[in-house]
């Protein structure tokens, strides 16, 4: 079993804050548990170097079959992602806008969906998947994404612009930040910033800020299941504890407890392995 998170390198950092390997085996008598997959303030490029996985959208009970490259968009609702006995998937997490500067796509016109990337990129994309399948190598699959992706930046759509960096002062703030203060910093109208903010985002600012606050609760408790909701609610910038079960409700329809009973029946902790948000370079 391999949960992995690894740097990008420094030539690819404006577009993408890192890359996940996720390898899962299975024997053939096991009964391989769901994943539960919360919020977070992501949107990806996904290969699927063996087999593939189905997600349920559980506001919806709506199925999905992802293809073997896909695209992300910012997921609000909670999925549950089925895999099969040999899963490995080498997921890049974009910076924010960074699917939007690539591909000229709104990237509101894919939140909480996943498109095939090979729409996108068609051949090319392909071609690349297919080296990355038959190799056995991490390293080797990182780097023939890596240069897939050089050559995608390469042609990017649009500039990288001031407003692209305004999701990283939201990632990374340990503080909520108003919107008027953040359309400043754009050099934009609150207006525009919004406009301009969901189209390369794929949700409105104070969503996405909503978001990053869930995901840092989220795996400050798996870090520290000893700590008390109170107090990881209060370091992560909620008022109280009442404040942080209202996000988790709108996110999961659950209790923040209800919610981490729930993930404790994840795949990865059929291997004795919790998972946690490693601090990458302020990723």
């Amino acid at each position: 079993m391999i949960l992995q998170d690894f740097l990008p390198s420094p030539s690819l950092r404006d577009f993408v804050r890192k890359h996940q390997v996720i390898r899962f085996q299975f024997c053939p008598t096991d009964i391989i548990p769901a994943k539960v997959y919360a919020p977070r303030p992501e949107t990806c490029l996904v290969f699927y170097l063996r087999d593939l996985q189905d997600v349920v959208y559980l506001d919806s009970d709506r199925l999905a079959l992802h293809p073997r490259c896909t695209l992300t968009g910012q997921h609000t609702v909670v999925t549950k992602r089925c895999i099969g006995r040999d899963f490995w998937a080498v997921q890049i997490v974009l910076q924010p806008s960074a699917l939007y500067l690539l591909t000229g796509i709104p990237v509101s016109e894919i939140t909480n969906k996943v498109i095939d990337a090979e729409a996108i990129w068609g051949s090319e994309i392909r071609a690349t998947h297919e080296q990355m399948s038959n190799s056995n190598s991490i390293e080797e699959a990182i780097c023939l994404a890596e240069r897939f992706l050089e050559r995608a930046i390469n042609k990017a759509r649009s500039p990288i612009s001031g407003i692209d960096r305004i999701s990283g002062l939201i990632l990374n703030s340990t503080v909520g930040m108003s919107v008027d203060r953040l359309a400043s910093e754009a050099c934009l109208s609150s207006r525009q910033f919004h406009r301009k903010f969901t189209e390369r985002i794929g949700i409105g600012p104070k969503l996405f800020d909503k978001v990053v606050r869930f995901e840092k609760a989220f795996f400050m408790k798996n870090a520290n299941p000893q700590l008390d909701w109170l107090s990881i609610a209060l370091a992560c910038g909620y008022y109280d504890y009442q404040h942080l079960a209202k996000d988790y409700k709108y996110f999961t329809g659950m209790s923040p407890t209800g919610f981490y009973e729930l993930d404790m029946q994840a795949p990865e902790r059929a291997f004795g392995v919790v998972e946690v948000k490693k601090d990458l370079q302020g990723v």
